[in-house]
């Protein structure tokens, strides 16, 4: 039997999507080693005891909380000390986090301290004997990498939405964790963070993206893709790094080798031509439907489903399709 440490994610006091996916991922794990215990390491402001069970009701045996006003916002180096001693304490054959911003920040931290190896952006866990067998996309996505970690612990940042939160009530009794050291003596203090708005979807969470190309011809025809992705209801808008640079979309819009790396359920491309610096950040979504005048544009190669036509011809009466679906559904 084999302890599995998993760190929960919290933004704004609310628990994110990656912290129970975190979870899920390590319960499974666990199980998978003989049915060792979920240990989730809750660092916030106080009162984040609070979103405790909800840790507990997707597979958590023990929730380790630490409430301090200097958790209320990122803080790495306070983060990665108080992660490090949880896991020498209950003695963790793995660590998982999630390859999310602040993952990719904390992870390699704990990993540094505790003088182990870490597996980034992981799509898969198993276990192969005494080792821990997990895959990676590699080579810009054209290769998935099978790694075997057979060190102690394993740190493990496993990619958003890949490992679907799963409920698997356990006790998930509460214990209070005690930082090594003061978090509001961290060398860094984050004073401040700014979102992109309430209703904004973050794109690493979202369970559809609609994401708009140069196929769009000018900034203002992104508006066809948001109408889309409202169709949905549950749509974040995404962008081609052409377009970011061109200033038509923000930055945090961009999904690809130098953007967000995601995996909705549903990943809509629309007059994406499907250039391999933009595949390696959408090639793990379930289902891809492509939108695209150029029958013989890269991206039909990946894609589920491909619509060869004007996207200002087929979006149209696509949203209006949508729209009237999703009005049936309700």
């Amino acid at each position: 039997m084999a302890n599995v440490f998993a760190f929960a994610e919290q933004r704004g006091g609310e628990l994110r999507k990656v912290a129970l996916e975190a979870v899920t991922a390590a319960r499974t794990l666990a199980d998978g080693t003989g049915g060792g215990e979920v240990h989730a390491l809750l660092i916030g402001a106080p009162g984040i005891a609070a979103r405790a069970a909800a840790l507990g009701a997707h597979g958590a045996d023990v929730v380790h909380v630490a409430e301090h006003a200097a958790f209320a916002n990122a803080n790495p180096e306070a983060a990665a000390a108080l992660s490090a001693a949880v896991i020498k304490q209950v003695n963790a054959r793995a660590a998982i986090f999630a390859a999310s911003a602040d993952g990719r920040d904390l992870a390699p931290r704990v990993a540094a301290k505790l003088g182990v190896g870490i597996a980034s952006d992981v799509t898969e866990i198993a276990v192969a004997g005494d080792a821990i067998q997990v895959k990676h996309p590699t080579h810009t996505g054209k290769v998935i990498a099978t790694l075997a970690l057979t060190g102690t612990p394993a740190i493990i940042a496993v990619r958003p939405n890949v490992f679907t939160p799963k409920p698997v009530a356990r006790a998930g009794r509460v214990e209070t964790a005690t930082s090594p050291a003061d978090p509001s003596a961290s060398r860094v203090v984050v004073k401040e963070m700014r979102g992109g708005g309430k209703t904004k979807l973050d794109l690493s969470e979202a369970p559809v993206i609609v994401s708009g190309g140069r196929g769009l011809k000018a900034a203002e025809n992104f508006k066809l893709v948001e109408d889309l992705a409202a169709a949905f209801g549950n749509a974040a808008v995404g962008a081609t790094r052409a377009v970011t640079d061109d200033g038509w979309r923000p930055h945090s819009d961009q999904i690809g080798q130098t953007g967000r790396v995601v995996s909705p359920e549903l990943y809509v491309a629309v007059g994406i031509s499907g250039a391999i610096q933009h595949l390696a950040g959408m090639r793990t979504s379930r289902t891809i439907v492509a939108i695209n005048k150029d029958k013989e544009a890269p991206i039909f190669k990946l894609a589920d489903y491909g619509i060869v036509g004007d996207v200002f011809e087929i979006l149209p009466p696509l949203i209006e399709a949508v729209r009237a679906a999703r009005a049936h559904k309700a």
